[in-house]
């Protein structure tokens, strides 16, 4: 990839992370080979190899789905199982994309690569409008909180560009936005395999005035997705250097996980409840005056107090709740189901504690959002509400005021395999 601006410049750009999603053989592949071919972020080798395996298959167009469908399992079947990310930037923005997977079994997929998205980006068959995976799938991204929601009617070459069944889909799908709550939704006619408003407008549709999906992917703020008001900082490492030079220096290093840090604020180290001031604020080998939410940073304090990793740094005026028993939503992703009163090791931000499974409240049905009270059988890609006991308090927020410390996983101790990934109400 060439980028034509200076490295300074694209470092400090603004990066969204969107993930893709819709039933099978909507197109998200397509749609993302598009986005990648037409905005000239694929190497010469990688086109020459697409275009080399299409022809093979035999195909009219070159097929942009293989740029992501990397597994000869998805390109035998011509389907994405696992989770494919790829990167591209354009002057204005980075992205990272999740393409993630369509079917039911995959669910577990889905909830992975949406875990950390900015964006979801929902793809409807223009011919087959909404299905049960597309409300699936919203209520999967109102689940994990996804700030914003493109819906992308694909396709549109196969309906003739109609208006009229663009306009059917969108108002159909309106209906859902107050049930799922989803906060800020758009609304995209495109074709990916012709590149219909994908980056440039279309001229079989002069009907539709918004902007293009990559002008929607570039203005989307992204700013104020992350909790600006309650400051976090789980520690994850000591820097203890024993050198001459600096012999006394003890900086925590992590990564802000809500709010902002300045010099000289108050605060309180959880667990211990020590108090301290911010003596200095360490970026880049560069000390700075402030630290925002999702910028990695080494912080110095006044006082020599005892930290460690897994312990977390807030202001004296805004800490967390701390308990040992919390509710959460629980996505399973294990063959094994969970287990009621099993015990599992909680990883929560950089904290790991051990816990039980004290309580299974409900399952959902997320085809019909349905709280299931009787089904207590959690199995892979299941939802459900739990609740869970620690041996030590754990800091935490809401996931919805904070995905970053209101979500944890859940491994099994003898394996070390992840069993589920929650988030607490």
């Amino acid at each position: 990839m060439v980028k034509n601006y200076e490295d300074t410049a694209y470092v400090n750009m603004d990066l969204l992370r969107f993930t893709t999603a819709g039933s099978v053989d909507d197109g998200k592949s397509t749609l993302i080979g598009r986005l990648l071919y037409d905005s000239k972020s694929i190497f010469e080798d990688q086109l020459d190899a697409i275009t080399l395996a299409s022809k093979r298959r035999g195909e009219e167009h070159i097929n942009l789905s293989l740029l992501t469908d990397g597994l000869k399992a998805e390109r035998e079947q011509g389907i994405t199982i696992d989770v494919a990310y790829r990167y591209f930037s354009t002057p204005k923005r980075k992205f990272i994309i999740a393409d993630t997977p369509g079917h039911i079994q995959y669910t577990r997929n889905m909830v992975t690569g949406a875990s950390t998205a900015n964006l979801a980006l929902i793809l409807v068959d223009a011919r087959n409008g909404v299905l049960e995976q597309t409300i699936r799938h919203a209520y999967i991204a109102s689940l994990l909180r996804i700030p914003h929601i493109i819906f992308c009617i694909n396709k549109m070459d196969l309906v003739d560009y109609k208006e009229e069944r663009y306009l059917e889909i969108c108002a159909h799908i309106q209906e859902l936005v107050p049930k799922l709550a989803l906060p800020d939704v758009n609304f995209i006619p495109v074709s990916a395999l012709l590149g219909d408003n994908i980056i440039h407008k279309s001229k079989s549709m002069t009907w539709y005035h918004g902007e293009t999906l990559l002008e929607r992917l570039e203005n989307t703020p992204v700013q104020k997705d992350h909790n600006q008001t309650d400051a976090r900082f789980p520690v994850q490492y000591i820097i203890r250097p024993h050198s001459t030079e600096f012999h006394d220096y003890r900086g925590y290093a992590g990564r802000v996980a809500g709010g902002f840090f300045k010099t000289g604020d108050a605060v309180i180290a959880m667990a211990s409840g020590l108090k301290s001031k911010i003596k200095t604020i360490e970026k880049d080998r560069t000390t700075v005056a402030i630290a925002h939410a999702s910028e990695s940073v080494a912080i110095t304090l006044e006082d020599d107090i005892d930290i460690s990793r897994g312990d977390m740094i807030v202001k004296c005026e805004n800490v967390p709740n701390t308990n040992n028993e919390t509710d959460a939503i629980i996505c399973w992703f294990n063959v094994r189901p969970l287990q009621l009163s099993g015990k599992y090791l909680l990883k929560h931000t950089t904290h790991d504690v051990k816990c039980i499974i004290k309580e299974i409240q409900y399952k959902i049905n997320i085809n019909s959002m349905e709280q299931l009270t009787s089904d207590k059988h959690i199995g892979m890609n299941d939802i459900a509400r739990i609740r869970i006991k620690t041996t030590k308090p754990i800091f935490y927020d809401s996931y919805l005021t904070n995905r970053i410390t209101g979500s944890f996983i859940l491994i099994d101790e003898a394996t070390n395999e992840t069993m589920g990934a929650g988030m607490i109400q």
